[in-house]
């Protein structure tokens, strides 16, 4: 189940995200795209303004776009079936467009959370806390002549 956020937390994403990104999540034409195909498909207005709100997740970057239907059929509780076709229609009409951008916030979100952290070394530690135990012949070695 997606997370929900707050105003202040998706305002700051969205200040984040490239203009093309952002011009798309506000656009007339994506709002009048998915209320065309939430329309053809029968459903509701209270419906809509949730599989909107989700679209707009997918651009934000906050939900991947192959992730979009299961949300719709858990989140929205459409049925499978539907949930597909809305996401697939949605899909070629809204993210098909901006689908290099998408890739790229995706790209750059991953690379940024898949940081390595290499952990800093300690402090020297006290004589007592390194003991090496005493040095012995190895019995298992064969002596080299």
């Amino acid at each position: 189940m997606p997370r929900q956020y707050t105003q202040e937390q998706l305002e700051q994403i969205y200040q984040k995200l490239p203009e093309e990104l952002q011009e798309t999540l506000f656009s007339l034409e994506t709002s009048e795209n998915i209320g065309q195909v939430c329309e053809s498909y029968g459903v509701g207005d209270e419906r809509v303004s949730e599989i909107a709100r989700y679209a707009g997740h997918v651009i934000m970057g906050l939900i991947l776009p192959q992730e979009f239907s299961g949300v719709l059929e858990t989140d929205v509780k459409l049925p499978k079936t539907l949930a597909d076709a809305i996401a697939r229609d949605i899909n070629r009409l809204v993210f098909y467009p901006i689908k290099p951008a998408l890739e790229q916030l995706h790209r750059m979100e991953i690379e940024v959370t898949a940081k390595i952290i290499t952990p800093k070394p300690e402090e020297a530690e006290t004589t007592e806390e390194k003991q090496e135990e005493p040095k012995r012949d190895d019995t298992y070695r064969e002596p080299i002549e």
